[in-house]
């Protein structure tokens, strides 16, 4: 009997455990946003991006505004949404060693951010 509540407790236990792991954002995931006024980001779990590892990479780019693109740019990626339009995407890049820019091309001036990978 001692056994039998022991391994009902421990599948309980485990159940939320399992439920969370799935819900995790992967670590390779980052979010890219530009617009809808004149801000652009990346971030990796809603901290903004300045450091990485060289590896792969998921991400999802939220394009608000039909006068702003999000285009990335750095060894090996050169991607860019289009500036007439809005659009959600998935972008599977390989980040090597080096630096890369993010900008929306008809205002890189003011509207851009950088970060290393290495």
């Amino acid at each position: 009997m001692k056994l039998l509540v022991t391994a009902v407790l421990a599948a309980a236990l485990a159940v939320p455990a399992a439920t969370a792991a799935l819900k995790a954002p992967a670590a390779n995931t980052l979010t890219g946003t530009v617009g809808p006024g004149f801000t652009i980001k990346l971030t990796q779990n809603g901290t903004p991006v300045k450091k990485l590892k060289a590896g792969k990479y998921t991400i999802k780019i939220a394009d608000k505004a039909i006068d702003h693109n999000f285009h990335l740019k750095g060894p090996g990626v050169n991607k860019k949404t289009s500036v007439a339009a809005k659009i959600n995407t998935t972008w599977n890049v390989t980040l090597e060693k080096g630096k890369y820019t993010y900008v929306c091309d008809p205002h890189l001036t003011f509207m851009k951010g950088s970060f290393t990978v290495s």
